[in-house]
């Protein structure tokens, strides 16, 4: 019998693991994850791999770390962007927790530089922002770069090895709920795990199993806004003026033609494209490193729509936009934008005799505009004309965008302010996964939100 069962090692269940041995070091944590620990989690597709061989669990996704294990490892110190934790609390309460949160990562070895905090110079990015009908949020980052990333989780795993049970390579079955109350986990090896208190943080991976285990036990669940979009990459120097100063911006663009808001997201500087596989779905991302640089910086430009009843599938619409250009290209699409512009898919002739060369190799020349929906490629279009106000040449003919970009976000759980499931005692649902949080720090945050929660009872 365990005192707390965590489902999933991302930032948020780390935190919340991290967080219990401090306030409960006597306490007994089991934290179940479906992928491998740090050191044994790989991607083929970067170690030479032509294409993606579609695993059945991805490594750039499922392990010890979670999504962001290998993401460039940005922690946005802000409530105003990464999540919606102030739906559940003071501004100020998630203020204190972003910055408890930091130090643990300062703590296991995060890099001390944080961009963005030059008050002055924001300001006149602002400025320039507004005359574009942009608008720039401020949003200060630590920046540790996928190397420094990997080392920082590699010392919470060694710490909480010591300390709490960690199963890998074992996944989340189903719940035990019994009279309104979480009793444990069912596990797909036939185990069963007893517990208390019981976290569910599976991050956007397990987001498709939280939202049917949900369901079928009847916890009350309410649409989030889908996010689809493509990965944009252009030549280092289009985006200097803004990545010089801030390292990440978070521009919102609200598209005059339907008013939809578009966002720029994850920018990576000097980064490179990655494809990412989702049970099956081939999707786009985007990491930068401390070390390693390429000449290009790449961002997502996401189109954010909610909908409205009878609509109750965020996940399976957003998988199923990505699956049309996984059918047309045999996994990511890559079209220039002049192409787009023009009405012609992009060839590898065309890709080729462009001055931009694409840092994801396997991405197959095409057609965008026949796999993303009207309104959200008419959007894009538009904010890719806005930015070039602030930074002349992101709507060059040869501006590349890859296809798709989605965030797999389930419909928001229903929550109290404690993050306690609403009609099941005891049961805890944080991170992206649950769509409560959209990033790594106020993941990390829900972590110790509702871990001190629960040591308080």
């Amino acid at each position: 019998m365990y005192n707390v069962a965590i489902i999933g090692a991302g930032p948020a269940g780390i935190f919340a693991a991290l967080e219990i041995t401090s306030l409960k070091p006597d306490w007994n944590v089991i934290l179940i994850e479906k992928g491998q620990k740090i050191e044994k989690r790989k991607c083929l597709l970067r170690e030479g791999y032509a294409k993606c061989p579609g695993c059945k669990k991805c490594g750039l996704l499922c392990g010890w770390g979670g999504a962001g294990a290998f993401s460039d490892g940005k922690l946005t110190l802000t409530p105003d962007v990464g999540g919606h934790l102030v739906d559940y609390m003071d501004r100020s309460k998630v203020e204190e927790l972003i910055d408890y949160a930091d130090g643990l990562y300062l703590k296991f070895g995060a890099t001390d530089e944080v961009f963005g905090t030059d008050i002055k110079t924001f300001k006149e990015l602002e400025r320039q922002a507004a005359l574009a009908e942009l608008k720039l949020v401020h949003s200060p980052v630590r920046h540790l770069g996928t190397e420094r990333s990997l080392n920082v989780l590699k010392n919470m795993q060694d710490y909480l090895d010591k300390r709490i049970t960690i199963l890998n390579d074992v996944s989340a079955k189903s719940l035990i709920v019994e009279c309104e109350q979480v009793k444990g986990i069912e596990l797909d090896n036939g185990e069963t795990v007893c517990a208390e208190y019981t976290i569910i943080a599976p991050g956007r991976e397990g987001a498709d199993w939280l939202t049917k285990e949900f369901a079928k036990n009847k916890i009350g669940m309410v649409n989030n806004a889908v996010d689809i979009g493509v990965r944009v990459e252009l030549p280092a120097p289009v985006f200097e003026p803004l990545t010089d100063k801030l390292y990440e911006s978070k521009l919102i663009y609200y598209a005059p033609t339907f008013g939809d808001e578009v966002r720029t997201f994850c920018m990576n500087p000097n980064g490179e494209v990655v494809q990412e596989n989702y049970n099956g779905i081939s999707t786009v991302n985007g990491h930068s490193y401390a070390e390693k640089t390429t000449n290009n910086t790449n961002f997502a430009l996401l189109v954010s729509k909610k909908f409205t009843e009878p609509f109750k599938e965020p996940i399976q619409y957003g998988q199923h936009i990505a699956s049309l250009a996984n059918m047309l290209g045999g996994g990511i699409l890559v079209q220039r934008f002049g192409d787009l512009l023009d009405g012609r898919r992009s060839t590898p002739d065309r890709i080729n005799a462009s001055i931009i060369k694409p840092t994801l190799s396997c991405a197959t020349p095409g057609d965008l505009s026949l796999v993303i929906p009207y309104r959200q490629m008419t959007s894009i279009i538009e904010m890719l004309k806005a930015l070039d106000k602030i930074c002349p040449g992101t709507a060059s003919r040869y501006t590349l965008l890859y296809g798709i970009e989605v965030k797999f976000y389930s419909a928001r759980v229903k929550l109290t302010n404690e993050l306690e499931t609403e009609g099941v005692k005891n049961l805890f649902t944080i991170g992206d996964g649950a769509g409560v949080t959209r990033g790594l720090i106020q993941a990390s945050a829900s972590g110790v939100y509702v871990a001190r929660t629960i040591c308080k009872r």
